[in-house]
């Protein structure tokens, strides 16, 4: 069973990590390669030795996002394009779909 907690570089109590320190920046995202959840790609690419894989299409009905506030998880479909937590309300950074591309296979990097 993979882990749940998220991974980070120097993260705090609500995920925020050493490259996203926004009050806002608080979701640690699932990847595809390793089925671990990390603060963000920086973070992933500083702490594994492999490549990043996106979240898989064929799995997007599985959690793929977690709120660094209440630790809820959610689907990709749940978390994109939402503009705060539907387990507590925690406000999410809106700036973070110029990313999506990296954490989902589906989302195109066009959609910027």
């Amino acid at each position: 069973m993979p882990e749940h907690r998220v991974r980070g570089v120097d993260t705090d109590s609500e995920t925020r990590c050493a490259h996203y320190r926004g009050e806002r920046d608080v979701v640690g995202l699932r990847f595809g390669c390793c089925g671990r959840y990390y603060a963000c790609h920086e973070c992933h690419r500083e702490l594994v030795d492999h490549d990043p894989e996106p979240w898989p299409a064929a799995r997007r009905g599985e959690p793929a996002a977690r709120c660094g506030v209440c630790g809820g998880s959610m689907t990709a479909g749940a978390y994109l394009g939402a503009d705060s937590c539907p387990n507590c309300g925690a406000g999410f950074n809106p700036d973070c779909a110029e990313h999506y591309h990296l954490y989902f296979q589906w989302v195109s990097s066009e959609r910027r």
